[in-house]
């Protein structure tokens, strides 16, 4: 038995599950609006990186772990932990949560919780799951083109939601920032 038959379904389940909040989870027409188009280079950069990075699996070369499950089912583990932890983040925020940048007139920063840890957990959920896809191809070209890039799209995501964050809490938000790390606790 592969693990295809387990990663397979679990990332058509994740793509689902993010299909669906994009659809659902948007900001309203009253909301202020700061994502930049974040959004749109987000999902294109992932597209883009994913689809390279199935092609770049098939080739001969990058390859690791001699047909050893090591690989993938770590990757699955970081699959199912990173979803966890973005999806503890999602219900944390309950209905502040949008997909784009934006703040309603009731906005107000989330502190405590899994937020008490890092500023922003559900983009390092999402990353740790884009590392474990990564590691189900079991090829090191196949890992960087899918997660160098996408990391550096979340990054630049952070960068414009910390700068509205700033524009929009001013004091109280630095006062956070400086008690917490973007992604990983106590590092980063």
């Amino acid at each position: 038995m592969t693990l295809d038959i387990i990663i397979i379904p679990l990332s058509l389940v994740w793509v689902g599950s993010e299909i669906t909040l994009a659809r659902i989870k948007h900001s309203g027409s009253m909301d202020l609006r700061c994502d930049k188009s974040s959004l749109r280079v987000l999902w294109i950069t992932i597209a883009l990186a994913i689809n390279f990075g199935i092609i770049f699996s098939f080739q001969s070369i990058g390859h690791f772990g001699n047909g050893s499950p090591i690989a993938p089912l770590t990757g699955l583990v970081l699959i199912v932990c990173g979803l966890i932890v973005r999806w503890i983040a999602i219900l944390s925020l309950k209905g502040l949560f949008t997909v784009d940048v934006s703040f309603s007139k009731d906005h107000h920063l989330v502190m405590q919780g899994i937020y008490r840890f890092v500023r922003h957990p559900a983009y390092a959920g999402s990353l740790v799951s884009f590392l474990g896809l990564a590691f189900c191809f079991s090829n090191y070209i196949s890992m960087v083109v899918i997660f160098v890039p996408i990391a550096a799209a979340f990054l630049h995501r952070i960068h414009i939601e910390e700068d509205a964050l700033t524009n929009m809490f001013g004091g109280e938000y630095l006062d956070y920032c400086a008690t917490t790390r973007r992604l990983i606790p106590g590092i980063f």
